[in-house]
């Protein structure tokens, strides 16, 4: 059945705002207006879509199967438009794009100069985080492309094969840290060092906790759990602590001579990074502009880092 854009839109602010009243002042229109509008489309779709409550506007089940359609056509419907108008000179497209940290670091930055330099009347749009994040971000279409750490494909997520590159994470300390001044420094000499890293859960924890492991070790006891990269790096510098870091990460800080990685012998985690995107839908041309230059960065620094 074919579906009103208007409709679908109606719908999706009800569903997003909670309420009827809430959802025709951010619309601009009355609740009456409001109500008629819902009422055409759950005519067409012959059921409810929302359960009246007390508390507000609940999606019955017809409605949350109808939402991730109705969100993927209105989506698909701004990105559609924002293309043509660039086109015709009206409108300026946007790469809506995220990336991991150590990612965000130098790889997009280079790729996003690359494309900005060929196409200067586009802009960026960029969410840093964690995986967990990033997946959000694809799904809920507030980003196009996901740069991370390579992982299963999944009904809804699928990885760019031939966009993926390697970079390299270290135990971490600061310059003046202790161990510093060992001769030789093993790994099992960190174990019992204050610790600072990711939550568990996150890539960076268990990539950690995978490199352990291989060398037949358990994890540190970790002191400080944190998201934030610049709360990792000042504990690091200013308060010896040790943590675990890709290198792109904190490259300004070894060049401040702040904290470097420990010289453990033969103690290289690597991982392989890649970019995602969502399986349904057509990729919007700002974000292939950002992947080509991508393709050519992963092309010409393979096998090592972006």
């Amino acid at each position: 059945m074919p579906f009103d854009l208007q409709h679908l839109h109606a719908f999706a602010t009800i569903m997003e705002t909670g309420s009827l009243g809430r959802a025709a002042v951010a619309l601009n229109i009355t609740q009456p207006a409001l109500s008629r509008t819902l009422k055409r489309l759950e005519d067409q779709v012959g059921a409810p879509l929302f359960e009246r409550h007390a508390k507000g506007m609940h999606l019955t089940d017809i409605g949350g199967a109808l939402l991730p359609h109705a969100t993927l056509l209105l989506r698909e419907s701004e990105h559609a438009s924002e293309e043509i108008n660039a086109m015709r000179g009206l409108a300026k497209g946007t790469i809506r794009v995220g990336a991991l940290g150590s990612i965000a670091c130098i790889a997009l930055p280079q790729a996003i100069d690359r494309v900005l330099v060929k196409w200067p009347k586009l802009r960026v749009s960029v969410v840093e985080g964690v995986w967990d994040r990033l997946a959000e971000g694809l799904l809920k279409h507030e980003i196009d492309l996901a740069l991370g750490v390579s992982v299963a494909d999944t009904a809804e997520i699928t990885a760019i094969k031939d966009c993926r590159w390697n970079d390299c994470s270290y135990v971490v300390a600061g310059m003046e840290h202790p161990l510093r001044r060992k001769r030789e420094v093993g790994l099992a000499d960190v174990i019992g060092e204050r610790w600072t890293t990711t939550p568990k859960g996150t890539a960076p924890y268990e990539h950690m906790e995978q490199v352990f492991a291989a060398q037949g070790l358990g994890m540190p006891e970790i002191l400080v759990e944190t998201r934030s990269v610049m709360m990792l790096k000042n504990l690091v510098a200013q308060s010896g602590f040790l943590t675990w870091l890709p290198e792109p990460m904190y490259q300004a800080e070894i060049k401040a001579r702040l904290l470097d990685a420990l010289p453990i012998p033969g103690l290289t985690g690597t991982r392989t990074l890649t970019a995602f995107r969502r399986r349904g839908g057509i990729l919007p041309s700002p974000a292939v502009k950002l992947l080509e230059e991508l393709r050519l960065l992963t092309a010409e620094h393979q096998p090592a880092i972006l």
